[in-house]
């Protein structure tokens, strides 16, 4: 017999539906309680909401466990790349060699841009931020693609767009960090890989190719890998939720990544970075923040430490420590901040304070520190993780379309006044 749940409203009982899924998390199904009952559920936040069912991305807080599409994040980490996460996370399947070769070949002769597209950095501020550049930038490609505006494509025109924008996104986020220095911007060369051609339109000069120690383009897939996807959070909500209503493929990254700009989402390893720096330039004494950190009535907390969604460890975070200590190593790099880095590393992974209320190193601490010593600017770390995330985005806008899901439109419940008749205003 299934299982199912009674709520108790007025006297009156309603049963609804459990839903079981394959990791085997439990699911009220209420999708018919306003229709029978008139009622509504409350749930600010949508922390006990689920907003959809998904074969995208597995995910227990609890136990530390990130998958996609079935593989544990170690092993993708470990052996794939990211143009093959990519695939994954998108098609549903790893591709054969033949098929991620073609799916290569396709991005790459698609990374180049419209020159027409430089004309939007002559009107962005010069001060103006690189998420709202890159927000901006990607809603505009639909105007370079009308043929995205059909809401109805055909298989083939919805991958011709998937694989546009895959491509292009590097080019775009290399010319945001070009322009933000004044210099001339790189652009993707035929005989490179995608990350390797990123680094380039990065770091290169328009004179001058630079290749790249392969512990840096390790580190770099591992980056992108580890951000792909990670559920239904707040943007890859906004994306599927923006797409419910046949918007494009650009229109609804550009509002996942306007979402993700917000500081309680992505910009948590770039505030990572601005903590250091305040630590710094306050003498550098980490042994004092660290005493701040435990103080409950000091306002200072440390960013970086701990997680929200995962309450013992970030399977991400010791995956990309590793990464982290072979980069410092590399590089060789000299720099105050990460050497204050190091010991707050040590201090939170030693000290029992910081044990007991699991509040270790998570992956936006190890990223900004790695993000720092690449030489990328700290702005540019949220535009950094728009780019990791991009296949997830992808792989949840194409699952909601397939799913043929309705479009969003939550309820709620009306705290304002009552009926009351308009009032002249001369009589206000």
């Amino acid at each position: 017999m299934s299982e199912t749940a009674s709520i108790i409203l007025n006297g009156s009982s309603y049963e609804f539906p459990v839903i079981t899924g394959t990791e085997n998390e439990k699911a009220v199904d209420i999708s018919k309680l306003r229709d029978q009952s008139g009622y509504i559920t409350l749930d600010p936040g949508f922390k006990n909401t689920g907003a959809a069912k998904s074969a995208v991305t597995f995910l227990d807080g609890e136990t530390g466990i990130l998958r996609y599409r079935g593989y544990p994040i170690e092993q993708l980490a470990e052996k794939s790349t990211f143009l093959e996460v990519a695939y994954l996370l998108i098609y549903g399947d790893l591709p054969t060699k033949a098929v991620l070769e073609q799916f290569r070949t396709d991005i790459k002769s698609q990374m180049m841009i419209h020159e027409d597209m430089k004309n939007f950095f002559a009107g962005f501020p010069s001060k103006s931020h690189p998420m709202g550049q890159l927000s901006c930038l990607v809603g505009a490609l639909s105007a370079f693609y009308p043929e995205s505006l059909d809401p109805n494509p055909t298989p083939e025109e919805e991958d011709k767009t998937i694989i546009n924008l895959l491509a292009k996104m590097p080019t775009i986020v290399s010319w945001i960090q070009k322009k933000s220095l004044g210099h001339p911007v790189v652009y993707p060369k035929t005989n490179l890989g995608y990350i390797d051609n990123f680094l380039n339109m990065i770091f290169g000069e328009v004179n001058q190719d630079k290749t790249f120690d392969p512990v840096v383009i390790d580190a770099m897939h591992k980056l992108l890998i580890l951000h792909a996807d990670h559920e239904q959070n707040c943007s890859t909500s906004t994306v599927r939720i923006v797409g419910s209503s046949n918007a494009n493929l650009y229109a609804s990254i550009s509002a996942g990544i306007n979402a993700l700009w917000g500081p309680l989402h992505g910009g948590a390893n770039q505030a990572v970075i601005e903590m250091l720096e305040a630590i710094k330039n306050d003498g550098g004494d980490a042994e004092k923040y660290l005493a701040k950190a435990k103080d409950k009535n000091d306002p200072f907390r440390l960013m970086g430490f701990g997680h929200r969604v995962y309450k013992n460890f970030d399977p991400r975070a010791k995956i990309i420590k590793k990464a982290c200590d072979d980069i410092l190593e590399k590089l060789g790099v000299n720099d105050p901040v990460l050497d204050i880095a190091k010991k707050l590393e040590e201090a939170a992974l030693n000290d029992q304070y910081f044990i007991d209320r699991k509040l270790y190193p998570n992956v936006d601490f190890y990223s900004g520190i790695i993000y720092r010593a690449l030489g990328f600017n700290s702005e540019m770390f949220t535009v950094l993780f728009a780019l990791g995330r991009l296949p997830g985005w992808i792989a949840q806008w194409k699952e909601m379309r397939e799913n043929k899901e309705p479009i969003g439109r939550p309820r709620q419940v009306y705290t304002g006044p009552t009926e009351r008749d308009y009032v002249e205003i001369t009589q206000r």
